[in-house]
């Protein structure tokens, strides 16, 4: 341990002397350079970018700030006054630079000298008794010229109105504004902009319109007040684009109103702090929910809440999980996943989906499909009667569509054939009963025939033939048309067959 504490103790040692030698190196170089060439004026003297040495007058050329170098100070303090003065990165490759002053009224040059890693800057100025006052004076006339030259030449209108609120000062935009609206340059102190001096207070704003002299529209402007002692200085910003998106949102939204007011399916859009945000007519209608409820905006679970007090829910069975599965049916509704179908007591069957909407909002779409489930219904006991009625009959029957894709069949028919085509994934066509047919009959020619008959578009005739089945003996095949391009091939146990006989149906 002792050995380690002696090599960290002469390492450390090492360090400083290192450090130590190659600060008193530098600063002898810096001060060397300084012997041999002396200073006097605004000059200044750096070592890469430190500044090793300045005379009095020109400490007052750099503006430090924060984080930056000594060479950054300096580029901000005569960068106004002499454009072009390089970056310390371009400074290996310069050995002498000269910079006039950007000022037609200034004579003052920048001389700068480069040698190894010293840089020299000199600011010769042979006119000005006081070089350091005309430094100050000169880097504040360019700041006063650039701020004026910013305010003047904007391009929105400013304007300065003293204690006595009379206009001193306009720019240009507020002048080119001021002929646009109808006013001479004699009308210097009439305003263009008119509103009350306390609609705008400190830094507020407020919404002003202008209208022009030319077309007779109305521009509208955003005038900000900012008070600076006795002087109000007002900024006014064109917000035309703004007005203009306004009003085709608004005409946007009052076009979806009107269409939303139209439909028969209840609307209810929440937006993401889950509150109701709008809704239609038909959403009063369905669910029997007062206007006035609906219009103050209730969250998703009082929606829902009184959804259920006014029975227009199904009732849950477990009232206790009642909020739990409301929150999972929004859940679900926020990723576009909720469908349900709600059968009401009151013999109301309603389908309920919700749907994700931008910027976190969801909407929920209430539909009445009693009518539809009705008729559905009906339409299912009829086929249901149907079917019952078809199976009562000891002939096999069996319905192929114009596309030759088998649509129904009897019980009699499955018997027979021993198949079951509502069993069947895929459909059944002609071609895949003829298959089975075969199976289970004698070689006949009929097969081909009744495949064309029915793939055959047309007027068609009905006729039957007798067939040989291996089962049930001699049987009879009657093909006929029936509607919609479709063909009924009836099938039947013949007592009597004395030979094949084929012969067509009038």
């Amino acid at each position: 341990m002792a050995v380690l504490e002696l090599i960290v103790v002469v390492g450390s040692a090492l360090c400083a002397v290192a450090a130590g030698t190659l600060y008193l190196r530098r600063t002898s170089r810096s001060e060397a350079y300084a012997q041999q060439h002396p200073m006097e004026g605004i000059e200044l003297l750096f070592e890469g970018a430190d500044l090793q040495h300045a005379t009095p007058q020109a400490q007052t050329t750099m503006q430090r700030q924060p984080g930056a170098t000594d060479w950054q100070a300096l580029r901000l303090g005569l960068g106004g006054r002499f454009p072009g003065l390089p970056d310390h990165d371009d400074l290996p490759s310069i050995e002498t630079l000269t910079l006039r002053a950007a000022s037609s009224g200034d004579n003052a040059v920048l001389h700068l000298h480069r040698e190894a890693e010293m840089t020299r800057v000199e600011i010769d100025d042979k006119t000005a008794a006081d070089p350091d006052a005309e430094h100050k004076l000169k880097v504040i006339q360019f700041e006063l010229d650039t701020l004026r030259l910013a305010a003047t030449e904007a391009p929105y209108p400013i304007w300065l109105v003293d204690d006595a609120k009379t206009i001193c000062w306009r720019n240009t935009a507020y002048k080119t504004l001021q002929a646009a609206v109808g006013r001479t340059d004699g009308d210097d102190q009439e305003e263009v902009f008119h509103f009350t001096p306390s609609d705008v207070t400190g830094r507020s704003s407020i919404r002003v319109p202008v209208k022009m002299d030319r077309n007779g529209t109305t521009e509208w402007y955003n005038v900000t007040a900012t008070e600076v002692g006795d002087t109000t200085v007002f900024h006014a910003v064109d917000i035309n684009a703004v007005i203009q998106a306004e009003v085709a949102q608004r005409n946007f939204v009052q076009t979806l109103a009107k269409t939303f007011a139209q439909l028969s399916i209840g609307l209810a859009i929440f937006d993401r702090n889950g509150q109701l945000a709008l809704f239609n007519p038909a959403l009063v209608d369905l669910t029997s929910l007062p206007a006035e409820f609906l219009s103050g905006r209730p969250d998703m679970l009082s929606f829902f809440d009184r959804l259920r007090d006014n029975r227009v829910m199904p009732e849950p069975k477990n009232y206790g999980s009642w909020r739990q599965e409301i929150s999972e049916m929004i859940n679900a509704a926020s990723h576009g996943s909720y469908h349900e179908t709600w059968n009401l007591d009151t013999g109301h069957t309603y389908r309920v989906s919700g749907r994700p909407h931008p910027d976190g909002a969801i909407a929920f779409l209430i539909e009445d499909i009693t009518a539809e489930i009705s008729l559905t219904r009906n339409f299912r006991a009829e086929l249901e009667l149907g079917q019952s009625l078809m199976d009562t009959f000891e002939d096999a029957l069996v319905v192929f569509s114009s596309a030759g894709v088998l649509t129904f069949c009897n019980a009699a028919y499955r018997e027979m054939w021993m198949l079951d085509p509502d069993n069947s994934f895929a459909d059944v066509t002609i071609v895949d009963s003829l298959k089975a047919w075969q199976e289970k009959c004698a070689p006949d020619p009929a097969w081909g025939d009744m495949r064309d008959y029915v793939m055959k578009c047309g007027e068609r005739a009905a006729w039957d033939v007798d067939l040989k089945h291996i089962d049930k003996g001699p049987i009879r095949a009657h093909v006929s048309p029936i509607s919609a391009g479709a063909t009924l091939i009836r099938f039947s146990e013949a007592q009597h067959v004395s030979g094949r006989t084929v012969k067509a149906m009038t």
